[in-house]
């Protein structure tokens, strides 16, 4: 169909009848204007005639047209089986009756039957004709939208009963495993879909790997497929996974590409499917997919609720872990080095002096790094850092000795610290030393070590694994107290704090004044006060709401009718 062109299917065995509705409708160019066809209006009209019913419902099966003119009395069928044939193959494209000057009542029944208008033959002019087309496409538009709402509705309340039951699910599970395997579960009653999975892509052989799915029987192997599709484009749960965005398949036969995926789909006889990215702020745990056989299902979800599931899903994965890492006693740490890395800080430090840092925060500016320099003069290493392509500025907080502190803005990790982090894993020290640049990551529990050498690899080709440990976490209360705190803060306010603290804001006397820790932030000073306060306020809460207390005001300890006061 052409947006400029009315395509009517005229199904009549009266020659000179067809001859007379194909001129009326040349004829009318002005008032074909008048019909909307989904927001266009045509101006020239185009008859596809056949004059028997089974030629008519052939070209139906081949062509789609705007509307249909119909003759009840053709020479392969009778009245009423003539009309429910052709509504039934038409759909919902709108059928006009044209019958015999003694057939108004048979018009008038064949309305009740599914046309939507009918016109008497001998009293047809081009003007009525226009406007019966007319009539008959409104009328079918809007039963179409009224389809359309009706089963966006269905489909709302069906992915909101999911989303319950899955919340439902997510508090009574203690286990990841579990977890992932309930939520597959409820996506396959018999109210939702066909098969469900989560997993993630495993970039080392570059597939899927599942974790979980449902039913357990299914045939559809994620496995068997490459996660970008080799030569037909990027598969929907790959993109999921790579963009944090919901990826609808509404109809595997007439979406372009996914050759594989869509042989794959038929095999099983699923037609649509859906990959939902699960994610939690900064962390993607990789992908749910769901399939079902009957296309277009997922046509009238809302993505904003299927993106909504995946956060409602990630949420309860991070609870579970934030969990097991609290409960357990070691932490897993890897060192990499950079075997290549020929930059004249790292050259130099083969002369026998060290740095070493254990705070490195991301801001815009770059990443802060905090430490101490050991072995050389704070002069030799102004020079050194004046060469080098790691660093873009160096400031000494403490006074010459043999080991002095300092702060490096770094050009290094830009890229890979964030990316680390997106995934979990943290950046806890960098060591430049004996001509090696090396660098430790933290490894929560439950997370993939594999995916993290993958990621530290990807941005500098020339990283080595060195070594792993297993480290001893602090005390459980100590620990306990730190997660909450942390978990109050915004991710501004613990940069702020960070910064300040690891700057010397708060040592005496002060090593930076917050207008130099704005500055390495890149925010201006009523910025950095602004989340400063607010940081300021939830450490406070966090001490003093959450002890024992009262309401009694303590007493001073610079009373001097207190005799624990401390006198100095």
């Amino acid at each position: 169909m052409s947006d400029d062109t009315l395509d009517v299917l005229l199904i009549e065995d009266d020659p000179g009848d067809a001859r007379l509705v194909k001129k009326m409708l040349d004829n009318a160019e002005t008032d074909l204007r008048r019909i909307d066809l989904d927001g266009s209006s045509p101006t020239q009209s185009a008859v596809h005639h056949e004059s028997t019913l089974t030629a008519g419902v052939d070209r139906l099966s081949e062509r789609a047209v705007d509307v249909i003119l119909l003759d009840l009395e053709l020479p392969d069928s009778t009245v009423f089986d003539t009309l429910v044939s052709v509504v039934d193959a038409a759909e919902l494209t709108p059928v006009v009756v044209l019958t015999g000057p003694d057939d108004r009542d048979l018009g008038i029944q064949t309305i009740q039957h599914g046309a939507r208008d009918y016109l008497v033959k001998d009293e047809v002019t081009g003007g009525l004709l226009v406007h019966s087309i007319q009539y008959a496409i409104e009328q079918s538009r809007q039963e179409r939208e009224r389809i359309r709402q009706r089963e966006r509705l269905e489909a709302f309340n069906r992915l909101y009963r999911i989303n319950q039951d899955v919340i439902h699910a997510l508090i009574t599970e203690s286990t990841r495993e579990d977890l992932e395997r309930a939520v597959c579960e409820r996506l396959v009653e018999p109210d939702a879909y066909d098969f469900a999975w989560m997993g993630d892509l495993d970039h080392s052989a570059d597939r899927f790997s599942r974790r979980e799915s449902a039913p357990a029987d299914c045939g559809f192997d994620v496995a068997a497929i490459p996660s970008d599709g080799e030569t037909d484009g990027e598969r929907p749960e790959a993109e999921a996974v790579r963009t944090r965005e919901v990826q609808v398949v509404e109809d595997i036969e007439t979406a372009p590409g996914f050759d594989q995926c869509r042989e794959q789909m038929r095999t099983c006889g699923y037609r649509t499917m859906v990959a939902i990215p699960v994610a939690y702020g900064n962390i993607c745990y990789g992908v749910l997919a769901v399939y079902d056989e009957s296309p277009n299902a997922f046509v009238h979800t809302d993505r904003e609720n299927l993106s909504r599931l995946g956060a409602i899903i990630g949420h309860a994965i991070t609870a579970v872990e934030r969990k097991d890492a609290l409960t357990s006693d070691t932490m897993l740490q890897l060192t990499f080095s950079r075997d290549g890395e020929t930059d004249d800080l790292v050259t130099a430090s083969a002369d026998g002096w060290t740095l070493e840092f254990e705070h490195l925060i991301q801001t815009d500016p770059g990443i802060l790094a905090y430490g101490s320099a050991e072995g050389g003069s704070k002069k030799e290493l102004a020079e050194v850092v004046g060469r080098s392509t790691l660093v873009k500025d160096l400031r000494i907080l403490s006074p010459e000795a043999e080991t002095y502190e300092v702060e490096l803005t770094m050009n290094w990790g830009e890229t890979l610290i964030p990316a680390l982090a997106k995934h979990g894993f943290l950046v806890t020290e960098v060591t430049i030393a004996d001509g090696e640049f090396q660098f430790v990551v933290e490894v929560p529990p439950g997370r993939d070590k594999h995916r993290l050498v993958e990621l530290v690899q990807d941005h500098y080709a020339d990283a080595t694994l060195r070594a792993q440990w297993t480290v001893s976490r602090d005390e459980p209360a100590i620990a306990d107290f730190h997660s909450a705190f942390e978990n109050q803060l915004t991710e501004k306010q613990r940069a702020v704090l960070k910064t300040a603290f690891h700057a010397g804001y708060f040592d005496w006397p002060r090593k930076s004044t917050g207008e130099e820790v704005a500055d390495l932030l890149g925010v201006t000073q009523a910025t950095f006060s602004e989340h400063f306060r607010g940081a300021e306020r939830t450490l406070f809460e966090a001490v003093f709401e959450t002890t024992a207390g009262d309401g009694t005001v303590p007493a001073s300890p610079w009373d001097p009718s207190n005799s624990n006061g401390d006198q100095g």
